[in-house]
């Protein structure tokens, strides 16, 4: 049996853009139809530093995820403020260090948040769909992949990730440096990318590191 609202959707997916997303903004899926962020970059930007900040102190995230918000977004569609790029790490959680409910962040995770096609297919889709005026590689502490390429450590399909991490810290051996160094490089990677698309270089793309340890973003 179809989930409820489930037909309704179907009904407007031959309404596709170029790109394969849908975009009649009559669909309740609402998988993407281009539009502007609400939010300034100044505002995204205050935004993420001030939920730092009293994350750094908290015992719980304050973000909405009640289910009045639930239905909202179900309705009306996601509007993200931000694309965050992370780390899989179980101890990096993007909502949490920035104490951000439903909604509001764009959060892509793949292990030493190194970018590949397909996280550039992700953040393209943010940009592109949803207007996100920032895109913020967050690298962390203690992270085992870069720890593993620091050590020259990485087998298997594993070695895809390290090979990558490598080229990007190079000699390092410092842990945050090397952390911060590999959280550039993929930020430097979707700048390199964004730049041959006209319509995409308004956008800022910048990187910061996570110390698991202490809760604080090193901006």
């Amino acid at each position: 049996m179809p989930m409820p609202g489930h037909m309704e959707y179907i009904e407007h997916i031959e309404h596709a853009d170029s790109t394969g997303f849908i975009k009649d903004t009559e669909c309740t899926g609402q998988i993407g139809h281009s539009e502007k962020s609400e939010y300034t970059l100044a505002q995204v930007w205050e935004r993420l530093k001030a939920g730092n900040e009293r994350y750094i102190a908290a015992r719980k995230n304050d973000g909405d995820i009640s289910p009045e918000r639930r239905k909202d977004t179900a309705a009306h569609g996601q509007h993200p403020y931000a694309v965050v790029i992370a780390c899989a790490d179980s101890r990096v959680i993007p909502e949490d260090i920035f104490l951000c409910g439903i909604g509001e962040l764009f959060t892509i995770r793949v292990a030493g948040n190194i970018i590949s096609d397909q996280q550039l297919g992700s953040v393209e889709y943010a940009l592109r769909h949803l207007g996100c005026p920032l895109t913020l590689v967050l690298g962390h502490t203690h992270c085992g992949a870069v720890g593993a390429a620091i050590l020259g450590h990485g087998d298997g399909y594993i070695r895809s990730i390290t090979d990558e991490i490598h080229a990007a810290i190079g000699a390092e051996i410092d842990d945050v440096e090397a952390s911060r160094k590999n959280a550039e490089y993929s930020a430097e990677k979707i700048r390199q990318a964004l730049a041959l698309d006209p319509a995409l270089k308004g956008f800022t793309v910048a990187s910061a590191v996570y110390d698991v340890e202490t809760g604080e973003v090193l901006w």
